[in-house]
């Protein structure tokens, strides 16, 4: 939210939470709403961790906010062992956009990779962690999952980045070059990139 993550889960954490974090104790469901309003305008909070009440119940409320969003997504590998990279709006992210109706989500990704980025030889690997997102859009709050799919691409084809979609740029990047590139992408989109590193050993 704002770039900030939300955990809902069903039972307080196990370890401490990280400074300028915020835990709740969710009693009842209005309170939610509130504590989620006060998370957006208050940006000295750097993360809230939800719990109290059964998750499936804190899950609905919260979700009963906002317009749902299904997306697809890959982290894209090629032979030397680089992850595709998107630089979008000025800041590195993986291609990823929304399903169409009637698509299949993993058709979806492959579909997203080779508009923004230009491959056409993809194949799908491996399913990765899904990510969540809000976003506000012509006055409506959107709350976006996306599916990540582990990919394998030739770097042999050019790439050509998707300008119409605010994309700058497109390239593949080592894995000491994507270390770097944790500290200048979205929060939500670190576990996926993690889970590609764990998968190149």
């Amino acid at each position: 939210m704002e770039g900030r993550p939300l955990v809902i889960a069903d039972a307080p954490p196990d370890a401490a939470l990280p400074d300028q974090w915020l835990l709740l104790r969710i009693d009842a469901l209005a309170e939610l709403q509130e504590a989620v309003r006060s998370f957006v305008q208050t940006t000295d909070i750097q993360g809230l961790f939800v719990h109290g009440l059964p998750l499936k119940d804190i899950w609905d409320a919260f979700r009963a906010d906002y317009v749902f969003v299904q997306a697809a997504g890959g982290a894209v590998t090629d032979e030397e062992g680089r992850l595709l990279v998107i630089r979008r709006l000025g800041t590195w992210d993986l291609p990823k956009g929304k399903v169409d109706p009637g698509e299949g989500i993993p058709e979806a990704a492959l579909r997203e990779v080779n508009e923004e980025c230009g491959l056409n030889e993809l194949r799908i690997t491996g399913e990765l962690p899904c990510t969540w997102h809000t976003y506000e859009r012509k006055g409506h709050q959107h709350l976006k999952r996306t599916d990540w799919y582990l990919m394998r691409g030739s770097s042999a084809e050019a790439l050509v980045p998707q300008h119409e979609e605010d994309i700058e740029e497109v390239r593949w990047m080592t894995t000491a070059e994507v270390q770097a590139m944790k500290a200048d992408t979205y929060p939500s989109l670190l576990p996926v990139v993690q889970a590609w590193e764990a998968r190149q050993h």
